[in-house]
């Protein structure tokens, strides 16, 4: 009737008071299937489950909102989220569509309801509202949210390298590569590389200090991009923040201000999975690299990567041209540096 249990529940902080004499306590609602769970502010222990088609809120028009459990004197929660009491009011409203209501025609009714249900399941289910969200941004809104990612990457890994010669060489790497809108170096905590919002990517220092040819960084490189494919990073990082982050992008054009807190530390620690082999392969041959230094930097053994090395689409011969000229290999190697 409300959420469904293969989405996120939204969540919001909220004052609760057991009884009319009872002191009050901050607590987190938790907005579930059919019910309202309240839960300990601190701990997250539930304290109590309310029914969401039974509760009645106090004060209609006004806010916090003041709901009860009932039409009884005594329990009573004030939340001051708007998401999570517009999405309690729906609930009612779509309850309300339902009751009978003499005088009117039943098609009308029935056309109400189905609307309000509808409503409900487009802009209030947290799985629907979060894929909208990222599937309607445009380009310059998720570029901007790539560069507010990398902000918080770089309170933990520092800011990202540069020079002169270095930058210039990432700038050819990148078109050399054709995937990503632009590419950073981090001095430390990041091991291989990440795709970010808007086709930013992220590599670690030692991609481009320790290898010996610039195939292993546009092998990293490739295989971030082409990870967009399986899972669009900024639904990926709408799916972390929840269905309030998305609520704010669509109805704001912006995220809360506080909505990225901590997801750097999400990026560093959760690497998306590699891609397969063969649509790997096909990246690095439209791309014109030869996946073996890549799989070798992955792998020493070569053992896991097997397919990688004995199918790369250049192996025995040299690719189109050089991945990066000499001068800018070495002017990249030595980006973290200067």
């Amino acid at each position: 009737m409300t959420a469904l249990p293969q989405y996120e529940r939204l969540e919001a902080p909220a004052i609760w008071r057991e009884g009319p004499l009872a002191q009050r306590r901050e607590v987190i609602v938790v907005f579930g299937d059919a019910t309202l769970m309240i839960a300990d502010g601190r701990s997250a222990r539930a304290l109590t489950h309310w029914s969401l088609p039974a509760m009645v809120r106090r004060n209609p028009g006004k806010r916090p909102a003041i709901y009860a459990p009932s039409e009884e004197e005594g329990e009573e929660v004030e939340i001051d989220d708007p998401v999570m009491i517009g999405a309690i009011e729906k609930v009612h409203a779509v309850l309300e569509a339902r009751r009978p209501h003499p005088g009117r025609l039943r098609g009308w009714l029935g056309g109400g309801a189905a609307a309000a249900a509808l409503a409900l399941a487009v802009f209030w289910l947290p799985g629907a509202l979060i894929a909208q969200a990222a599937r309607v941004a445009p380009e310059a809104k998720r570029v901007e949210i790539g560069q507010q990612v990398l902000g918080e990457l770089t309170k933990l890994t520092g800011q990202p390298c540069a020079s002169r010669a270095g930058t210039r060489a990432l700038t050819a790497l990148a078109e050399r590569i054709a995937g990503p809108s632009a590419i950073a170096v981090l001095p430390e905590g990041l091991k291989g590389a990440r795709l970010l919002p808007g086709k930013l990517v992220v590599i670690g220092r030692e991609t481009v200090e320790g290898p010996d040819t610039p195939e292993v960084a546009a092998g990293e490189i490739i295989a971030a991009s082409l990870g967009a494919a399986q899972e669009d990073p900024l639904l990926r990082l709408l799916r972390y923040e929840g269905a309030r982050a998305a609520f704010w992008l669509l109805t704001t054009g912006d995220l809360p201000e506080t909505a990225l807190a901590g997801y750097g530390e999400e990026v560093l620690a959760n690497p998306a999975p590699p891609p397969a082999d063969e649509p790997l392969l096909a990246a690095f041959a439209a791309a014109g690299v030869s996946s073996t230094p890549y799989a070798f930097a992955r792998d020493p053994s070569g053992e896991s990567v097997l397919g990688l090395i004995e199918a790369d689409p250049f192996k025995g011969q040299p690719a189109p041209r050089p991945v990066l000229e000499d001068a800018q290999w070495v002017a990249l190697q030595g980006i973290c540096s200067d």
